[in-house]
């Protein structure tokens, strides 16, 4: 497991990223970010004039990932602790990579107002919604197919872009999975 976790960090997981629209010099924000499973691919993909704001609640989690960041040298990732209010200001965000987070949100629609609120105008919401009724169902998504989750997030301003379906890391192995890219428009 160790070996695929690195694989997808340093390999698979930056050339993902860039599929799914992340360009270097990006401000990108990781949503949920966990122990930063895409938070050190997308910093390795935005370089040295990026940023990527890594977001989440969990305590252990962030601790692991700033050990990360530190044994890497890695020097354009912040790590951001907080729940649902992201402490950054409006519309200075790039990309917005919303990640196997979904299903813990009974009111999603606030979480995609403030993920709106930081991104800017023609900004990319890249989000994979893991565990809908298509893909292994569990918790707040279980009852929802990909068609209403477009749905509720074209609801609060966005555009559904494309679809991108491939192998994306998971815990702590492979997954085929959907990322829906949503713009923000104007």
């Amino acid at each position: 497991m160790v070996r695929n976790l690195k694989r997808w960090l340093d390999v698979d997981g930056p050339g993902f990223l860039r599929q799914a629209g992340v360009k270097e010099r990006d401000f990108v924000l990781d949503f949920g970010c966990g122990e930063g499973h895409y938070t050190i691919p997308a910093a390795m993909v935005v370089g040295q004039d990026g940023k990527v704001y890594a977001f989440d609640k969990d305590d252990m989690a962030l601790e692991y990932l700033s050990r990360e960041i530190e044994n890497r040298g890695i020097k354009n990732i912040r790590i951001l602790k907080g729940d649902l209010a992201i402490p950054l200001n409006d519309v200075c965000i790039d990309t917005a990579l919303c990640y196997d987070v979904i299903h813990y949100f009974k009111d999603r629609e606030c979480l995609y107002r403030e993920i709106y609120r930081v991104l800017r105008e023609g900004g990319l919401f890249s989000l994979y919604p893991k565990h809908n009724r298509d893909d292994f169902p569990l918790m707040e998504l279980a009852s929802l197919n990909l068609e209403d989750i477009i749905e509720e997030v074209q609801r609060e301003g966005f555009v559904l872009q494309s679809k991108l379906q491939g192998n994306i890391f998971h815990d702590e192995y492979y997954n085929e999975g959907i990322v829906l890219n949503f713009r923000k428009l104007g």
